[in-house]
């Protein structure tokens, strides 16, 4: 028993360090000493705005760092450890021997997100298509799938502009998801999802209604993506607000268009035109990058029009009638329980994706 735990033990040890070194985890290490030694200055926070970006950088890498510098000193420690028990105890060993290559199984998937903008956060776009009202329905649970799916695998997630439809649902749900690899799980859902069902908004009607998910890269830094003035349009109009008291009657909402590609950003819902501006700026480096991406553009002068996720580029059907099933069209990967995946278990589509893109 001894000598097959040991064996185990010293693959596993060999397969953290050639992770540790392909994920680039030495160099992550240097950058978050570097980071806590900023955020220890008090000057770093005479300006807020950038002590809170470096802060979420901070913890962003701790995250990723620290489960990987703990398996490592696991299994040092345990490889010790076993020269030293006597067989009796290394039956008992054994069930943490299991523990620790589980962890490893799941961190190594990491080695799959090698994109430049992977590890980062990500913005959802959601839009309503064809289908009226069951499309809008549609487009909510998309909305509430996402919202769960952060939750329930430790991500935060808050909806930053919402337009809600006329009878039911929304048209269009922008939703913000932060921490480790956001945007490297989520590009996965970028396009066309179709649904086919019954329709509760008319009786024994058998329904297909579309919805349009866009997965940007947060991209907090304006120096990052280099945009010229004089190739955006930007209007200021009139709020909707939030409703009730604290409805917003002033012209705060902002809409910018990017001339060249014809790429329109609204945002209403933050409480002052400034703080929408910075919003829509965001999300528009976000949507330009993610065309660059796409488009295999070597910058943003060379971006197309017209070429972003796009209504012709389904990747998923949702089938509740005459049978229930979820099916990529992409992986081919499918799930039978609807509910389940309507709830937020997408990591068997997103994982089936990725292994796709690395074969």
């Amino acid at each position: 028993m001894k000598d097959e735990l040991a064996k185990r033990l010293r693959q596993l040890a060999v397969d953290i360090e050639s992770a540790v070194a392909k994920l680039g985890l030495d160099e992550k290490q240097r950058q978050l000493a570097d980071l806590e030694e900023q955020v220890s200055r008090p000057e770093l926070w005479n300006n807020p705005d950038h002590a809170q970006m470096v802060t979420r950088e901070l913890s962003s890498l701790k995250s990723i760092v620290q489960p990987w510098k703990v398996l490592q000193a696991q299994a040092n420690d345990a490889i010790e450890l076993l020269d030293i028990i006597d067989d009796e105890l290394a039956d008992e060993f054994a069930g943490q021997v299991q523990a620790m290559e589980k962890t490893f199984a799941e961190l190594k998937q990491q080695l799959m997100f090698d994109g430049k903008y992977d590890a980062g956060d990500a913005i959802l776009r959601l839009s309503s298509g064809v289908g009226g009202d069951d499309a809008q329905d549609f487009t909510e649970m998309l909305e509430r799938m996402y919202l769960r799916w952060a939750e329930q695998n430790g991500f935060t997630a808050s909806v930053i502009e919402r337009s809600p439809g006329e009878q039911a649902g929304v048209k269009t749900s922008v939703i913000e998801v932060s921490g480790p690899y956001a945007y490297g799980w989520l590009k996965s859902e970028n396009g066309v999802h179709r649904m086919v069902r019954l329709s509760p908004f008319n009786a024994e009607s058998r329904e297909t209604s579309f919805a349009l998910v866009e997965v940007l890269p947060k991209i907090d830094a304006p120096d990052e993506v280099q945009i010229d003035d004089k190739d955006l349009r930007i209007d200021i109009y009139r709020s909707g607000g939030h409703g009730g008291q604290g409805v917003n009657t002033t012209d705060s909402a902002v809409r910018i268009t990017h001339l060249p590609t014809n790429t329109v950003v609204t945002i209403q819902n933050e409480r002052s035109q400034i703080q929408n501006k910075a919003k829509a700026m965001e999300i528009l480096r976000g949507k330009l990058v993610a065309m660059q991406l796409e488009q295999h553009a070597a910058s943003l002068d060379e971006l197309r029009a017209g070429d972003s996720a796009s209504w012709g580029s389904q990747i998923r059907n949702y089938v509740l009638h005459p049978y229930k099933l979820v099916k990529d069209t992409r992986t081919k990967h499918e799930e039978k329980d609807v509910e389940a995946v309507l709830d937020g278990r997408l990591k068997g589509f997103q994982l089936a994706y990725l292994e796709q893109l690395h074969s």
